[in-house]
């Protein structure tokens, strides 16, 4: 359930996937504080599920980014996060 709310708010308010490196993708979303509040209860939960991950919510005045790391045992998991994310954007446009 969880992965097709990340799809849905990915498809509608990805802008741009960046790999840091193998630990860690940052991800740039529009949209408003609705948006930052739905990406920061699906980290909440997503860690309380799966612990090797670190999500880091950042909100500027024009940006919202949602950053997720963890550690080089799971690079795999963050490679295919990263990889579906990539899929999505642009995708409900």
């Amino acid at each position: 359930m969880r992965l097709a709310e990340f799809d849905a708010l990915l498809t509608h308010h990805l802008q741009q996937v960046q790999r840091v490196d193998a630990n860690r993708v940052v991800l740039t979303l529009t949209g408003g504080p609705q948006v930052a509040g739905t990406a920061a209860d699906l980290a909440a939960r997503e860690s309380a599920c799966c612990s090797f991950f670190t999500f880091e919510l950042i909100i500027t005045n024009a940006t919202l980014t949602l950053a997720v790391s963890t550690a080089a045992a799971h690079t795999d998991v963050l490679a295919a996060l990263a990889d579906r994310a990539k899929s999505l954007v642009g995708a409900a446009r």
